[in-house]
């Protein structure tokens, strides 16, 4: 009886050891994975807002001949600024409209009308005010703000050019809890084997580069 009772408690134990090794192997393969479905959702979300960012400091540009590192600056811009842009009266592949606009108004005639438009309802239509608001904060981060900077620099050629940079690491917007070594081998693996950016950007403070974002 007292050896029966020995043996149960040996399968016992080593059913506790199986079930424990295949719970380890179970989480030691799905990690990964969680991880890979996680950095995708939320650096794709990240993606989206720098995008509209970007899309913003264009537009700011374009007015101002200067990028701004101030999101206060950059968000009233989107909500309140109005723009003056150009379009044509005529297709001028119409060559009969083309023709009876010339006769009717003769050398005078110039193809092109000015109109003014609003940003906000025009290039950001797709944002609510609120969401225009919040084009600062880094999603998934709990209202970390993106980094954002814009400056002057001078070229090799000594011609002044606006740069501008817009970055988001990694550490702000993943779960550097449940997935704090994964996080940490990214991190390391972009910095030290590639030389990137750990992170989400676009632009660049050293360099003209045409907003280019490190995601495309």
């Amino acid at each position: 009886m007292k050896n029966k009772i020995v043996l149960i408690s040996i399968e016992v134990a080593l059913a506790a050891v199986v079930l424990g090794l295949v719970y380890w192997l179970f989480v030691v393969i799905s990690t990964p994975i969680k991880f890979e479905s996680e950095l995708a959702e939320r650096q794709g979300a990240v993606i989206e807002r720098i995008k509209d960012i970007r899309n913003a400091e264009r537009q700011f540009k374009s007015k101002n001949q200067r990028f701004t590192a101030s999101f206060d600056t950059l968000i009233n811009f989107v909500l309140t600024e109005k723009m003056e842009g150009e379009r044509k009266l005529i297709d001028e592949d119409d060559s009969v409209a083309m023709a009876q606009a010339l006769k009717k108004y003769g050398r005078k005639f110039k193809n092109v009308e000015k109109f003014t438009y609003s940003v906000k309802d025009s290039l950001f239509k797709h944002l609510t005010v609120d969401q225009v608001k919040d084009l600062r904060y880094i999603p998934y981060s709990n209202k970390k703000e993106f980094i954002l900077e814009a400056s002057m620099l001078q070229t090799e050629s000594k011609v002044v050019i606006p740069v501008v940079e817009c970055r988001a690491p990694y550490k702000a917007f993943l779960d550097t809890v449940t997935y704090r070594q994964q996080v940490i081998n990214l991190v390391d693996n972009l910095k030290n084997n590639f030389n990137k950016y750990p992170g989400v950007m676009f632009g660049s403070m050293e360099r003209g580069n045409n907003e280019a974002g490190n995601w495309e």
